[in-house]
């Protein structure tokens, strides 16, 4: 299947209608080795209750969407099975070809720009993506409510109008009734292109346009079938983008609860929120939360084995190197720098990844953090930079288009000599480079968690998860970041308290809010996990204690947090007198 993606990137562009076809194939090849068999999984024991839409039970939307995405197609029809096996009664939101872009669609699959400018997903993603999704539903007995269905001629009409004619300039920060509808369209753009910028992409305009058109759809057919419907929570991936991030701001908008979630960094593991995005909820939970933890030796000598698994992502679901160098002289020989002088590292994201505004942000974007830290490491002659690329921006899902290492290569065609760049094909290990710093900044990484937790200082510019937590240096401003760079270099670690509060975090992120479901099981390729059940049985009230929570959280709105360090102790046996009492 990989192989016939780089034929499609390497030359079928000369011939648009094989290039399509070849798409098409890799498309329905994925379809048939990821989407969960449910007809045979219910021949193996009990089937989906039929749920009496009388009945007053909880109707809860599954706002899947695009159907061709598989990890939200796998998990979410476990969930909706589950809930319907805990007497809800799901329901399910499919495309069907009506929206002229979406999250299913980016320029590896549309090399060829121009026939996506023309004809979008309609001709070729369209046909791979509905009817298998809404089929794998059914084989479930839902209801499956289509797009079209909920959208008039009259609504279809208006967003075609109003996408053609609003200035391109204005797209990103267009309103519709206070829904920020253009910057979820200006982030689909961008996740489009895999560009944080678009001033270099020819088609960029009539590329947002599209997704302009579809998230004003989005929005008409969101807002109909929820006051159609009476449904008591929408559930949806990520929460961003479109069309989800349109559907999450219409549910707001119209008081309906909303849950998003997200595959953990961890295997079998998923992130669960209420009411927005994780970007979003994540970084602004309350302390409250996990500062109170009982802390034992348990659970510290389980955080540290994990953080120190993430070296090499034996526990993860995706990691980068096979083989990375942690030879701390190594890496000081392969990179020129001297790590007896003081040294601090800073660590960058991939550009395009949800470009969503956070109002804390000290910058307007992560390039601009980027450039502005270049120069002023230029005046601390005394101080080394050690920038540290991300290596998704090579090996991640979609592979960025506008790597950091040319913006500063664009930017400074000589660097200061006091700052090293390591580009994201490196096999340096990130954790080894960063731990013989004095400090860290960073600007959305969630590598901020794990070095907090082992005594490195950490300053944040950006969104990342660690703000806000009482244990980094956090910049609102450019003015206060500069200020805070000024202390440089800081010639300590964190100290004990501080520490001890990072790891208290550090294994509530991790373990808390990382919810286990053992049957979601890794696979090679695309997805990366599959559903791994043999009976709906597996899915019953008892079954799957992380499945129990995050059903409750769904239908009574309790919190995402999985209590590990309570499963772990009561799985402790007790010692008295010699013998073991579990």
């Amino acid at each position: 299947m990989e192989s016939l993606k780089q034929l499609v990137q390497n030359g079928l562009k000369r011939h648009p209608w094989l290039e399509r076809q070849a798409r098409l194939v890799v498309r329905r090849m994925r379809a048939r080795t990821g989407y969960p068999n449910w007809r045979a999984i219910q021949q193996n024991g009990p089937r989906l209750p039929r749920i009496d839409p009388g009945s007053g039970s909880a109707r809860v939307l599954i706002a899947t969407s695009v159907g061709s995405h598989l990890p939200g197609t796998s998990l979410e029809s476990v969930l909706a099975a589950a809930l319907a096996l805990r007497g809800a009664e799901p329901e399910v939101l499919l495309c069907d070809g009506i929206l002229p872009a979406c999250l299913a669609c980016d320029v590896t699959w549309y090399p060829n720009q121009e026939q996506f400018v023309r004809h979008g997903p309609t001709r070729d993603l369209c046909r791979a993506c509905f009817t298998p999704g809404a089929d794998m539903y059914r084989s479930l007995g839902l209801l499956v409510h289509t797009y079209s269905s909920q959208v008039s001629p009259e609504e279809s009409a208006a967003a075609a109008h109003t996408a053609a004619t609003v200035s391109a300039d204005d797209i990103g920060g267009y309103r519709v009734e206070g829904l920020a509808v253009g910057e979820h369209a200006l982030a689909g753009t961008l996740r489009f292109f895999a560009r944080a910028t678009l001033d270099t992409e020819p088609y960029a305009e009539a590329v947002l346009r599209r997704y302009f058109q579809a998230a004003l759809l989005t929005v008409a057919a969101t807002r109909r079938l929820l006051r159609t419907r009476g449904y008591r929570v929408v559930v949806l991936h990520h929460g961003i983008y479109v069309p989800q991030g349109l559907i999450g701001e219409v549910c707001r908008q119209e008081g309906v609860r909303v849950v998003t979630w997200n595959p953990a960094y961890r295997k079998h593991r998923f992130v669960f929120s209420h009411d927005d995005t994780y970007h979003h909820t994540l970084m602004n939970e309350p302390p409250e939360t996990w500062e109170d933890l009982p802390w034992t030796d348990q659970m510290e000598r389980e955080l540290l084995t994990y953080l120190k698994s993430r070296w090499h992502g034996a526990e993860d679901w995706i990691w980068f190197h096979e083989r990375p160098e942690v030879d701390v002289a190594a890496i000081s020989q392969e990179l020129g720098l001297d790590f007896s002088k003081p040294t601090i590292g800073m660590l960058t994201n991939v550009m395009w990844d949800a470009q969503l505004h956070y109002p804390a942000n000290a910058f307007s974007n992560m390039l601009d953090w980027t450039l502005q830290t270049i120069r002023y490491f230029a005046t601390r002659p005394e101080l080394q930079l050690l920038i540290r690329a991300h290596p998704a921006e090579l090996h991640g899902t979609l592979p960025s288009r506008q790597p950091i290492v040319e913006e500063i290569r664009r930017a400074f065609p000589v660097l200061p000599p006091n700052v090293f760049v390591v580009p994201p094909e490196s096999q340096i290990s990130t954790y080894s480079a960063m731990s013989a710093c004095d400090s860290v900044i960073i600007y959305g990484t969630k590598t901020g968690v794990e070095l907090t937790s082992v005594g490195i200082p950490v300053i944040v510019a950006g969104e990342a998860w660690i703000r806000n937590k009482g244990i980094t240096l956090d910049a609102t401003s450019p003015a206060q970041y500069f200020s805070l760079l000024d202390r440089l270099p800081l010639g300590q670690r964190l100290d004990d308290a501080t520490v001890a509060r990072a790891r208290k975090y550090a294994y509530h992120f991790f373990f808390r809010r990382m919810i286990p479901l053992q049957f979601m099981q890794p696979r090679s390729g695309w997805p990366p996990f599959a559903v791994g059940i043999h009976s709906l049985k597996e899915l019953l009230p008892g079954a799957a204690p992380g499945l129990d929570l995050i059903c409750a959280g769904i239908l009574r709105g309790t919190p995402f947090i999985y209590p590990e360090e309570q499963i772990q102790a009561d799985a402790e046996p007790e010692w008295e007198h010699g013998k073991v009492h579990a």
